[in-house]
């Protein structure tokens, strides 16, 4: 594990690891005892999740739960260096991600080299409606909603104020729509509702790609996300969102598509 990929505390307790890939994070959430700990979305190579595995045996940790905040590849794979813990989704999230298991292993060896994709259906569904994970070491809330993909959820380690928000609040990503959904606009602004109500609590937002924030960067990144919705239907009118700056191709496609997508809608009432 070089220097750029090493575990840096965040809050008490809480580590956070950040990838190459798309600037990917892991999140790591150490209970109350010091020795054991939960692991959110592990990396994306085989190398950078065992180099995971190592560091957090170093520390003397082992790993009593993991958690999959939402059914895309890259927040699904895992490594047997990680052991054999419960690795928890929500109930929407485990049935997609069982459902796209070859989908996602497709898409997953398309994108990177050396990567494990055997551990791709390893998710284990929480009980519909969790509002916790049921791990002792400590209490972690689970914030699900339909934003990005189905069974989308955010984990609040609730003593440190860390939301670890998955696939949203990005300062380098645009909100990135599940246009497979009926309304995926508003899928997203309701999940936005969702972090507007706890943001008072929030010290550390940790997103799922792209770095980490304070409470004061947590109320721009859900501002900045909110002027994006309202922007989609404008068709080039008005700010540009800074994201798109300089943006790889697959995120202008993205973002294009989003727009032609409600722009259709709204045409279509």
């Amino acid at each position: 594990m070089n220097e750029r990929e090493r575990l840096v505390e965040v809050a008490d307790g809480v580590l956070v690891i950040t990838h190459p890939f798309c600037a990917t994070t892991t999140t790591v959430v150490v209970g109350h005892d010091g020795r054991e700990c939960v692991v959110v979305d592990p990396g994306v190579t085989a190398d950078e999740i065992d180099a995971l595995a190592t560091a957090l045996a170093s520390r003397g940790l082992t790993v009593t739960g993991a958690f999959s905040t939402h059914p895309h590849w890259d927040h699904l794979l895992w490594r047997p260096s990680l052991g054999d813990a419960p690795r928890w989704a929500t109930d929407a999230g485990a049935a997609r991600a069982l459902a796209v298991v070859d989908d996602n292993a497709r898409k997953a060896r398309a994108a990177v080299e050396e990567v494990d994709t055997s551990g791709l259906g390893r998710v284990v569904a929480l009980e519909p409606g969790a509002i916790v994970l049921p791990w002792t070491g400590r209490h972690v809330r689970v914030l699900e909603h339909r934003a990005h993909a189905p069974g989308h959820a955010a984990l609040m380690v609730t003593d440190v104020g860390v939301l670890v928000a998955g696939d949203m609040l990005s300062d380098v990503e645009i909100p990135l729509l599940d246009l497979e959904a009926g309304r995926p606009w508003d899928d997203y602004a309701e999940a936005l509702d969702v972090f507007d109500e706890v943001a008072r609590s929030v010290a550390v937002v940790v997103p799922g790609h792209g770095s980490t924030g304070d409470g004061v960067e947590l109320r721009r990144r859900i501002d900045t996300d909110r002027a994006y919705l309202a922007s989609l239907p404008l068709e080039g009118e008005g700010d540009p969102d800074p994201r798109l700056a300089g943006a790889a191709d697959w995120l202008l496609a993205e973002h294009e598509a989003a727009g032609r997508r409600v722009r259709h809608d709204l045409g279509a009432q």
